[in-house]
């Protein structure tokens, strides 16, 4: 490409944020060019929710999905107003994407396949004339006092009245999310908070764990305890690995456990049967002995329990696996019901950005405008997904972050851009 192309809009990163918003300032008239330093857009969006792309929450009441993202949440209520859940769905379903809600409100493609989001995007970024660059990188940044002048691109520099940083965090930085656009925030002048992994696996030291590799339970509860406390409980579903745990709400709970860490031992302790209060737990072990009075032990559990756990829980137990179930004691059957409501484990770390979903920490949100996405240091600086300090469960909440922000970023780039010719 020629040195000094101008544009109206330009847009830094090729993912979900930076598609919705790229297109969304092509859609109001704007000459927009995407900068994607991948040879394709959406590498990452094309992993999420195990390639089928859990795109968003369906929870309709913005107070309830701000709630979701913790002290910063409510940084998002403009942009969620403006262009939430229901918007977003509109987005996608109009564009001829059928959706469907499935357990825990999670929403996903009707087909389970990631490129067919992915598809919708880039057709909305051709519509809208956006110029897409791949294999594009940024070298650097040029600014003179509050406002950037240029991008050195290893494709020569571009120019243009307004520039949107949606780069992403530093999860999975195989895809590209090196976290480029957090050292290019603090260059010019805004603040950065700690980055963690966030929604990460977790690391468990007991050796057992890894006979389960591959285990996924459901409708189980996780309790988190400090140095044996008790601090947050958690029912869904979640997978057994060969380093320890992963699955739905250990994500959720790890951004949390890697803060406890730094206060003492953490353990996770896992009731197996939380349908089933203890007494109603001992009298269904004491039915299922009655019924099986003559098998071993090692044979009396496939009726309770998944098969694969069978040998973990009966030498958990202590007890003898060649015992008659009709001979076992009252003491060991009751030492057999509290591993069943609560399997300890000890975490001994998160797994890192390789292995997390995403980035917690970003740029300061208090230096970004709620309702525009506008930088408050550089006037025709935007910001859109990851890259800014909010982060929420997993269950499709970290993509509705960056489809809100992203077109709202895109909307008001282009209005300031258009507003200066």
């Amino acid at each position: 490409m020629d040195d000094r192309i101008k544009f109206d809009v330009v847009v830094i990163g090729g993912g979900p944020a930076g598609m919705i918003s790229a297109g969304r300032a092509g859609e109001l008239g704007a000459k927009v060019v995407l900068l994607e330093k991948n040879s394709k857009l959406g590498r990452k969006l094309l992993i999420t929710g195990n390639g089928r792309c859990n795109l968003t929450q369906a929870e309709f009441n913005v107070r309830e999905m701000i709630e979701k993202f913790g002290p910063n949440g409510k940084f998002l209520f403009s942009s969620l107003s403006k262009f939430g859940v229901k918007e977003t769905l509109d987005f996608f379903n109009s564009r001829g994407l059928d959706t469907k809600i499935e357990r825990g409100d999670r929403v996903f493609p009707a087909s389970d396949n990631a490129k067919d989001v992915l598809d919708v995007l880039v057709k909305y970024l051709s519509e809208n004339h956006v110029k897409v660059l791949c294999d594009t990188r940024v070298i650097d940044i040029k600014k003179d006092g509050n406002r950037i002048t240029c991008l050195i691109t290893n494709k020569g520099e571009i120019v243009a009245n307004s520039y949107i940083l949606c780069t992403g965090g530093k999860s999975f930085p195989g895809t590209g999310s090196t976290g480029d656009g957090f050292r290019w925030a603090v260059d010019l002048g805004h603040n950065v908070t700690e980055l963690k992994p966030a929604l990460t696996p977790l690391s468990i030291s007991e050796d057992w764990v890894k006979s389960l590799q591959g285990l996924t339970l459901k409708n189980v509860r996780v309790n988190v305890l400090l140095n044996g406390e008790k601090k947050e409980s958690i029912f869904g579903e979640m997978l057994f690995t060969h380093f320890g745990v992963s699955g739905p709400i250990i994500l959720t709970i790890s951004k949390n456990v890697g803060l406890l860490m730094k206060k003492g031992n953490v353990a996770l302790s896992l009731d197996l049967k939380p349908a089933l209060d203890w007494t109603k737990l001992d009298n269904r072990l004491q039915r299922d002995f009655l019924k099986y009075q003559n098998r071993f032990f090692r044979n009396s559990l496939d009726e309770l329990l998944p098969q694969k756990l069978i040998p973990v829980i009966v030498r958990l137990s202590g007890i003898d696996p060649e015992k008659q179930v009709n001979s076992i004691t009252r003491e060991e059957r009751h030492r057999l019901v509290n591993i069943l409501k609560s399997l300890d484990m000890t975490v001994t770390g998160l797994l890192g950005f390789e292995h997390s979903l995403i980035t917690s920490g970003g740029v300061n949100i208090k230096e970004i405008d709620p309702k525009t996405m506008r930088s408050k240091l550089i006037e025709n600086l935007f910001f859109a997904g990851e890259i800014i300090d909010v982060d929420g469960p997993t269950g499709g909440y970290n993509l509705q972050i960056c489809w809100s922000t992203g077109y709202i970023a895109g909307e008001n780039a282009a209005f300031s851009a258009i507003n200066e010719k």
